[in-house]
Order: structure tokens, then sequence, then C-alpha cells
């Protein structure tokens, strides 16, 4: 199963950075969960259900039209993988961000049923 989770892990990169929501949804169960970074709460804002899901990934790109994860390395335990990465784009405002993180994904039966995404704070 590792083997199988890290090829997902490798496959949603190349996707991320290639904008293909497509293909990312791909990777994705119907129940699946994402909890981004930055939100209300202590988990950041959460999407539940594949359309939100979907929907909260569209405004990732929305936010960081260029953005691209660099120096991304993979890890499985069980069936959780790991992604760390360095995230970088530009936001619609002109506003350059460059920035470590990782994502923290829960597989079922091959697919992602929750992405819960970290990153560093960047302070000037």
């Amino acid at each position: 199963m590792s083997d199988s989770i890290l090829k997902a892990l490798q496959s949603l990169a190349d996707a991320f950075n290639a904008h293909d929501l497509d293909r990312i949804m791909s990777h994705f169960a119907d129940d699946a969960v994402l909890e981004m970074p930055r939100g209300p709460d202590p988990w950041g804002r959460r999407f539940e259900g594949k359309a939100a899901v979907r929907e909260g990934l569209a405004a990732r790109f929305r936010g960081l039209p260029d953005v691209h994860y660099e120096i991304d390395t993979h890890f499985v335990a069980g069936d959780v993988g790991i992604s760390r990465w360095t995230i970088s784009g530009t936001t619609p405002a002109g506003e350059k961000v460059r920035a470590n993180g990782c994502d923290f994904y829960t597989f079922r039966d091959g697919l992602v049923v929750k992405k819960d995404s970290f990153w560093k704070i960047i302070d000037a």
C-alpha cells in the first residue's frame, strides 16, 4: 500500500503544479475533507464533500494563480501520506508568497479522505 500512496502523492504534486483541478480531484473520495491552513477555526477552514473540496482548492488557485510547489518530498506511515514542499506564487494584488509547508493526506481504498495543510507563517 505504501508504494501506491507514494505514487498518489507524487501524482498530486504534479497535478497541483499543472493547475489541473480535474486530475487533483480524481484522487479524492466523495466524502473527502479539506482543511486549509488559514481560517476562522483552529483547523483553518474546512471543506466537506468532494464538491466543497474542489471549490476550496479552486479558491487556492484563484488566490495564487501562479502557485508552484517545489522541493517536494513524500513519506508514508500506514494510511497517511505526508508531502513536504516549498510553495511560491503571486497573489492577484502582486504580493509574492514563498513558504515551507506540508500536507497530511489520509487515504482509504486508494483515495484521499482528508487533506490537512500547514504552511509556515512569514513575518516581515
